[in-house]
């Protein structure tokens, strides 16, 4: 036949002989009359406890390299600091530290060019200009948003606005949670002229609900004009926790984008939904983060508490596993987000629809 040579050229590649002992390799060490199940599950239970040890020497490590960019990163940043008081706090140092301040100093702007590690990694048009949060429900801005909002209302020219899309009244708490929701925003520094509280009738809180997409998109798109927002900052399309309100955000968001009806100055930012496993790693997300997302923020420990501390405020929501999450979720930390242009939104908008 034609094909014996190519049969010939299979065999030499693929040699049983190897498989075959690739297969039993495990098994090399036990003899044949001593194949009993016992045997095989002593030598199963061995192999997987090898396993389990590699498993848990790598958790380790990736735990320790996470830890240490962590540290590195708020070394190298000056986070929360402005221009002024950052100048102030270095030539104070220089007056007690001398020729040592400077060393150090050289050597964190050496590593800061060479890294490129920033605790804030955030657009331009979101550090210095008007932005506007858009959320669901009053809390969100602390479950979710609240490394991003402490990071820009910390930077110098940026106004931070929220519009929230309902008043919370899902158990007939609205009074409670609106003053919740100004007491959460003024702990992030945002001024409570800055806050808008749509109370509409088809905007209600209730997951069972569906959120018609044309009027979510006129409350933003009338925000957006009349504040001349420069960045939009709200959910993606599977909406953090999948709550039908926080998916309606986006579509609604995105259907204007879709219809080019935002200014051109305006952009428009999602932040990242991740699995259940990122979602309470706290501050060990940091490593995925840095090289799974564009933009980011990184709060440290100390300015995370102001983060929970407002998120402390919305009492009518403090169940025990919200106690659970602001200690453990990720989004007390970190936040990650992308911009989203109009060939995103083509596609998502084709996933939706399937």
């Amino acid at each position: 036949m034609k094909l014996n040579w190519l049969r010939e050229y299979l065999a030499n590649i693929i040699n049983a002989s190897r498989i075959y002992e690739t297969i039993t390799l495990p098994f090399a060490e036990v003899r044949l009359e001593q194949l009993t199940p016992q045997a095989i599950y002593c030598r199963i239970k061995s192999t997987s406890a090898e396993a389990l040890e590699h498993i848990l020497i790598a958790c380790a490590v990736y735990f320790l390299v996470c830890l240490g960019l962590y540290k590195l990163t708020l070394w190298l940043s000056v986070s929360g600091v402005t221009g002024a008081k950052q100048n102030q706090q270095e030539h104070h140092l220089q007056q007690h530290d001398g020729t040592g301040d400077n060393t150090a100093k050289g050597l964190r702007n050496t590593l800061q060019k060479g890294l490129r590690l920033r605790s804030v990694h955030l657009p331009n048009a979101a550090l210095m200009g008007r932005v506007l949060l858009v959320i669901a429900h009053p809390d969100d801005e602390c479950m979710f948003f609240g490394p991003l909002i402490y990071s820009l209302t910390q930077r110098d020219g940026c106004q931070v606005y929220v519009l929230c899309l309902s008043n919370g009244n899902y158990e007939q708490q609205a009074q409670s949670r609106r003053e919740e929701l100004f007491r959460a925003c003024k702990r992030l520094g945002i001024a409570e002229s800055n806050i808008i509280l749509v109370n509409a009738t088809n905007l209600p809180d209730d997951p069972n609900v569906e959120w018609r997409p044309d009027a979510v998109a006129s409350f933003i798109l009338h925000t957006v004009e009349s504040l001349d927002i420069k960045a939009i900052f709200t959910f993606d399309r599977d909406g953090v926790s999948s709550h039908p309100n926080h998916c309606a955000v986006y579509y609604a968001a995105a259907s204007l984008c879709l219809a080019n009806l935002l200014p051109k100055a305006c952009k428009f930012y999602t932040l990242d939904s991740i699995n259940l496993v990122r979602k309470y790693l706290s501050l060990f997300d940091f490593l995925c983060t840095c090289f799974m997302s564009t933009h980011w923020c990184v709060l440290s420990w100390k300015e995370a508490s102001v983060v929970r501390s407002a998120m402390m405020e919305h009492r009518s929501q403090m169940k025990w596993f919200r106690w659970l999450y602001i200690y453990t979720s990720r989004y007390m930390y970190i936040n990650s987000m992308r911009e989203i242009n109009l060939s995103d939104v083509e596609l998502e908008m084709q996933i939706h629809d399937n």
